[in-house]
C-alpha cells in the first residue's frame, strides 16, 4: 500500500487524543482556547475515512453554524485531504469525496431539521455549547444507529448549558471517554502570551476561555471558585453511602417557598454529602414521611433559628409541630449570612458530592452569586435571592452544624413530654 503524507504532525497532547478517541465511541473533551481542536478533529475524522471498512462510509463535521464551517474547518480539510490523489471536494455543499468511497462533509447546527436523514459512521461536533438542545438526542444519534458510530463532543464553557450536562453525565459512564484540557496545564501557550491575555480580560473571562472553568461566567459567583476545585479534584463523583455511619441533615425552611435538605455524613475528617431533598410548598408531614421511607441510619437533624418562631395559626413553633411527628431538630445559632458563607468557604474542601443524587444542590452551589449594584458598578455583599438560594442557605447550615457537631457542645434536656422518636434523633438547644 502507498503511503501518503498529508502534512499533518499532531501535538503530543492531540497524538494522545487520537489514541483516546479511538478506543471509545463516545467522547465529550473541553479544551482551551488555541489548544488545536479544529485541526485534530478534521484529521481525525479524515484518517477514520480513508481506513473505513464500511462501503461509503460516511462523516461529518458539525459546527454551530454553517457559515462557520466554512471559516473554521473547509481550508484545514481542503489543505489535509488535498494530499490524497484522486479526492474531490464540492464547494457547495463542503463535502469531501475520498477515493475509496467515503466521504466528509461540513455541517451547520442552525437548522437541525435539515440534518435528518442523514446515515453516519462518526461525527464531531465542535462547539458544543452554541449548538441547540436537541441536536443529539433526536437527530445525530438515530444517524449513528444503523453503522454503530462515534461521537465527538468538543468545546470551551460556556455555563451551565446541554454541553455542561453532557459532560456531567458522561464523566460519571465508563462507557464515555472525557478529558478537560487547561492552558495553565498544556504548555501549548507560552506564559508571556497567557499574562498578555489575562492582563486584557476580566478575572471570569479569562477562566472561562483558557482555564476551561464551568462557573466563571457567573457574575459574582460566591462558591464557584471552590465548586470549581472540588470539580477539578473528582470530589463531585459518586459518592456511596456508608450503612454504618449516621446520616445527619440540615434544612432551610421555607414557609410559602421550598425548603431544602442537605444530607450528609462524617467520615473521619471528610465530608460526603449523599443525597439532597428541595420541594416547594410542602409542610413537615410530607418531609417527615420521605425520610421515613429513605430509611438511613439518621444522626441529627439540624434547622435555623427562626423554627423556633411560633405560628399564629396554632400557637407552636415548627420545631414543636416537627417534634410531635417524631422529628427532632437541634436549633442552630443564628450567624451572620456572610460569616455563614466564610465558613461554607473554609469547609468545602472537605466535602465530597454525590453527583446523581445531589445534582440540583450542586448547581445551587454553583450559581449562588451576590447582588450587583448598578450605581456601584460592583458587586455588594448580600446574596442574589432566586432560586439557588434555597440550597446555598440549607449548605450554609450544614456547614455551621458541622463546626457545632465537631466542637461537642452539651445537650441540654429534650422535650419533657415524651421521649419517642421513630427517627432517632435527640433535641437540643
Amino acid at each position: 500500500m502507498k503511503r501518503i503524507s498529508i502534512g499533518y504532525t499532531p501535538r503530543p497532547l492531540q497524538a494522545e487524543l487520537h489514541k483516546e478517541l479511538s478506543r471509545y465511541r463516545w467522547s465529550v473533551c473541553v479544551m482551551h482556547r488555541r489548544f488545536g481542536k479544529t485541526v485534530m478533529a478534521v484529521n481525525h475524522l479524515l484518517r477514520d475515512a480513508i481506513t473505513c471498512d464500511h462501503k461509503m462510509g460516511r462523516f461529518a463535521y458539525v459546527a454551530p453554524q454553517f457559515k462557520q464551517a466554512k471559516a473554521t474547518s473547509w481550508d484545514y480539510l481542503k489543505i489535509f485531504a488535498g494530499a490524497i490523489p484522486d479526492v474531490k471536494f464540492n464547494e457547495t455543499e463542503l463535502r469531501c469525496d475520498l477515493p475509496n468511497g467515503a466521504r466528509i462533509t461540513l455541517l451547520g447546527a442552525e437548522n437541525p431539521d435539515s440534518l435528518r436523514g442523514l446515515a453516519l459512521d462518526g461525527v464531531c461536533c465542535d462547539e458544543y455549547a452554541d449548538m441547540p438542545e436537541s441536536l443529539f438526542a433526536e437527530i445525530l444519534r438515530p444517524a449513528l444507529s444503523d453503522r454503530q458510530g462515534y461521537a465527538i463532543f468538543l468545546g470551551t464553557p460556556r455555563g451551565h448549558n446541554a454541553f455542561f450536562e453532557l459532560f456531567e453525565a458522561a464523566r460519571q459512564s465508563k462507557d464515555w471517554f472525557t478529558a478537560v484540557y487547561k492552558a495553565s496545564e498544556t504548555g501549548i501557550l507560552p506564559k508571556e502570551e497567557l499574562d498578555a491575555a489575562r492582563s486584557m480580560m476580566t478575572g471570569d473571562q479569562y477562566e472561562q476561555e483558557f482555564e476551561a472553568s464551568w462557573v466563571a461566567n457567573v457574575p459574582g459567583s460566591i462558591f464557584g471558585a471552590e465548586m470549581q476545585k472540588a470539580d477539578d479534584e473528582g470530589r463531585i463523583t459518586r459518592v456511596p453511602i456508608d450503612a454504618t455511619a449516621r446520616v445527619n441533615t440540615a434544612w432551610d425552611l421555607g414557609i410559602n417557598d421550598a425548603t431544602a435538605i442537605f444530607f450528609y455524613q462524617q467520615i473521619g475528617h471528610a465530608i460526603h454529602v449523599v443525597d439532597y431533598l428541595e420541594q416547594r410548598n410542602e409542610g413537615l408531614p410530607y418531609y417527615v414521611r420521605v425520610l421515613e421511607e429513605k430509611g438511613y441510619l439518621w444522626g441529627k437533624h439540624y434547622a435555623p433559628h427562626d423554627i423556633e418562631v411560633r405560628e399564629l395559626g396554632s400557637g407552636k413553633s415548627r420545631r414543636e409541630i416537627a417534634y410531635d411527628l417524631g422529628l427532632d431538630f437541634r436549633v442552630l445559632p443564628k450567624l451572620p449570612v456572610e460569616d455563614g458563607i466564610h465558613n461554607a468557604q473554609v469547609t468545602l474542601p472537605r466535602v465530597y458530592f454525590d453527583y446523581d443524587r445531589c445534582k440540583h444542590g450542586i448547581e445551587a452551589l454553583r450559581q449562588y452569586h451576590r447582588a450587583y449594584n448598578d450605581r456601584t458598578r460592583a458587586y455588594g455583599a448580600t446574596p442574589k435571592r432566586d432560586w439557588s438560594t434555597h440550597g446555598a442557605d440549607a449548605f450554609r447550615y450544614m456547614c455551621l452544624s458541622i463546626r457545632d457537631h465537631e466542637e461537642h457542645r452539651r445537650p441540654t434536656q429534650p422535650f419533657a413530654d415524651s421521649n419517642y422518636n421513630p427517627l432517632g434523633t435527640e433535641v437540643f438547644a
